[in-house]
């Protein structure tokens, strides 16, 4: 089914979809998690994104895994959520980019959220598993290469919509794997100016006053 056509049958429910997977994306795991460890809030330091890598800053480990568990799961949620209830693929991958939204606009931080690696990195494993490996193995290899998480994040963001082309997937898979490229290239704009300037902090950086 054409993706107008299939969009245009589930136009009932799309909207309540689309508000579970935002309000999926939006529960701030990296604020609970800091939290639940008595860390510092996550946005006080280091970069202020409210992230696993910021959170590895304050030096704890163990938060930073379970803050990028709590938002890789949260996307994958989503499209669970989505396929579960039998909506069509158009609207599970929709509601996934709407999680991975919502992890960046949260509602629970004012819209002031992440930039959505591990969230997409779900949203792309449940949606496709083998263009989420690709877009996983790519974001792996270059940071044990280069130690830049972000310069990670923008090259799996990069080869993710030609893992779904190289795949086969439907035009509506890549619209929103495409968007949700375009979202992390675009919150990570400032890492880009700090790369290029050379003053980018490597993964596992110690935490500095924000």
């Amino acid at each position: 089914m054409p993706p107008a056509t299939a969009l245009a049958a589930a136009a009932p429910a799309l909207l309540l979809f689309l508000a579970a997977g935002y309000l999926l994306g939006s529960l701030p795991f990296a604020v609970i998690v800091s939290r639940v460890f008595g860390l510092a809030d996550p946005r006080s330091y280091g970069s202020g994104n409210p992230g696993a890598t910021n959170v590895l800053r304050s030096g704890n480990k163990k938060a930073a895994l379970f803050t990028l568990l709590g938002d890789a799961l949260k996307g994958v949620a989503a499209v669970v959520l989505a396929r579960s209830l039998n909506a069509p693929e158009l609207v599970v991958a929709l509601t996934g980019l709407a999680a991975f939204l919502g992890h960046l606009f949260p509602l629970f931080l004012k819209f002031k959220g992440g930039k959505g690696v591990a969230t997409a990195a779900g949203v792309l494993l449940a949606l496709d598993p083998v263009v989420g490996l690709a877009a996983l193995g790519t974001w792996l290899a270059a940071a044990v290469v280069t130690r830049y998480s972000s310069l990670a994040a923008l090259l799996a963001a990069l080869a993710a919509p030609l893992a779904v082309g190289l795949s086969g997937g439907g035009g509506g898979q890549l619209l929103v794997v495409a968007v949700m490229a375009l979202g992390l290239i675009a919150k990570h704009w400032a890492n880009i100016q700090r790369l290029m300037a050379g003053q980018e902090p490597k993964i596992g950086a110690k935490k500095k006053a924000a």
